[in-house]
């Protein structure tokens, strides 16, 4: 993750955007310190998505329905 110091972010905050995009999130500091974090939306909407539950993860496993031998 790169750093960004604030004044730098706000002059080149198109650039700050595409590394979003293309890199991951973009760290923001404010006084030498981690103020704030720019996702892309990409990684927002991972970020936010319910979380599947357990029935629905065993239920798409490509091991569903394959006998297990239990000796």
């Amino acid at each position: 993750m790169e750093h960004w110091q604030i004044q730098k972010a706000k002059n080149h905050f198109s650039d700050l955007v595409r590394k979003a995009e293309e890199q991951g999130p973009q760290a923001i500091m404010r006084h030498g310190k981690d103020a704030a974090v720019l996702l892309s939306m990409k990684d927002y909407r991972n970020l936010m998505r319910k979380p599947e539950s357990l029935t629905e993860f065993f239920r798409r496993s490509p091991l569903r329905g394959i006998e297990l031998d239990r000796r």
